[in-house]
């Protein structure tokens, strides 16, 4: 429950990286500083904290000033377990908010709102609409629907702002169809960069330069000769996000995965939302009855495969570093960890973003994901592709 912190570093100038962040992590994890329990006192953890995050002794004090400035001991993880009535999320009006009075409305950082929605399950005895305060709809309430908050927790209803880190339902998703039939061949040309080519199995394709330089060997008498096909012999693992802000890019993907279909033999692939956690999928209808353990799939494949994603990488920081960050449930692991398995599994690997260059400076997660992704993220553009792919060729 720190990302906070990291945050809190990075706005006191400390050069402090998401890896370092991840290894503070993994060695709380690990109880470098005692059990998860009052053993572990505040000065234990700032000696650890320190020491991970701070490479130049000359940073010490701003290290200092910025501890100080946001340590407050406490953690707090909300049981989303308690149902909450329907009537409470019912929708009927809607509050349109000018401008300055959405600049106006503060966001919860992470623990603080998980901490917030507990006490809202336990307090709360009726429907509220329009207000700033408890679960309802249409007002400014970070518990809900249908209303505005810069960073919430969406609660029934639909989506409208991008703006929840966490979504309290379940949610169905439609696969993407890789018969689309393209209405222009650059994708597949841009791709073909990619392709190695062998020639495997039986020989029944006629080798007609070998067949002329034969039968003049032969003074004119016909020998024909035969070779295997030729067969592009790359393999690709291809893992695309679905659901969510991916459904604004759903007809370009199809065609990228129809694409991608038509020119690699050795292909398979798997969904994830937003980030990858512990679990993939192949079918989103049955995304919770038929999962495929990320570990299952990093041992599946040898290196050799190149990794590819698709998506827009466009979600709350906190579904990237946080453990039960994810907007559908509580993940165990930071999905940064995932993607470092899972680029340090396969060398060869690009991500694919379907959203307008010009906006990635402005989105903090396409930040993040960049550098996880060692800056190998591409547009999805004829000239994103063929870069990519130069890349993954090398």
């Amino acid at each position: 429950m720190l990302i906070d912190f990291f945050y809190t570093l990075r706005a006191a100038k400390l050069p402090v990286s998401v890896r370092e962040y991840l290894t503070l992590l993994e060695a709380l994890q690990a109880n470098v500083v005692g059990p998860a329990s009052e053993a572990c006192s505040i000065d234990d953890f700032y000696h650890l904290a320190r020491t991970v995050m701070v490479k130049d002794e000359k940073h010490f004090d701003k290290f200092d000033k910025a501890f100080g400035a946001y340590f407050k001991g406490v953690e707090m993880l909300t049981d989303f377990t308690k149902e909450v009535p329907l009537d409470w999320l019912e929708k009927i009006l809607h509050k349109e908010l000018t401008p300055e009075q959405k600049a106006a409305i503060e966001k919860m950082g992470w623990d603080e709102l998980m901490e917030t929605l507990k006490k809202r399950l336990e307090e709360q005895k009726e429907r509220h609409e329009g207000g700033n305060k408890w679960i309802g709809t249409g007002g400014t309430s970070p518990f809900g629907n249908g209303g505005y908050n810069p960073q919430g927790i969406r609660i029934g209803g639909k989506g409208g702002n991008k703006s929840a880190v966490k979504v309290w339902e379940q949610r169905a998703y439609k696969d993407y169809d890789d018969q689309q039939e393209l209405g222009t061949r650059n994708i597949k040309i841009a791709l073909r960069r990619l392709r190695r080519f062998a020639r495997e199995g039986s020989q029944d394709e006629l080798d007609l330069d070998g067949t002329i330089r034969k039968t003049a060997a032969n003074a004119g008498y016909l020998d024909i000769l035969m070779r295997p096909e030729r067969h592009n012999n790359v393999k690709v693992l291809l893992l695309m996000d679905v659901g969510g802000t991916m459904d604004d890019h759903i007809a370009r993907v199809e065609e990228m995965f129809s694409a991608v279909k038509a020119e690699f033999k050795h292909l398979d692939f798997y969904y994830f939302h937003n980030c990858v956690y512990d679990f993939m999928w192949k079918n989103n209808k049955r995304r919770y009855a038929e999962k495929f353990a990320t570990w299952d799939i990093l041992r599946k494949y040898n290196k050799d495969y190149k990794l590819i994603f698709i998506g827009d990488a466009t979600m709350s920081p906190y579904e990237i570093l946080q453990p039960g960050g994810s907007v559908e449930y509580n993940n165990e692991e930071a999905g940064a960890e995932w993607l470092m398995r899972l680029t340090n599994t396969f060398p060869k690997f690009a991500w694919i973003n379907p959203e307008p260059q010009g906006v990635w400076q402005y989105r903090q997660s396409i930040a993040i994901i960049q550098q996880l992704m060692s800056q190998r993220m591409f547009p999805l553009t004829l000239k994103g592709l063929e870069d990519a792919m130069r890349m993954l060729s090398k």
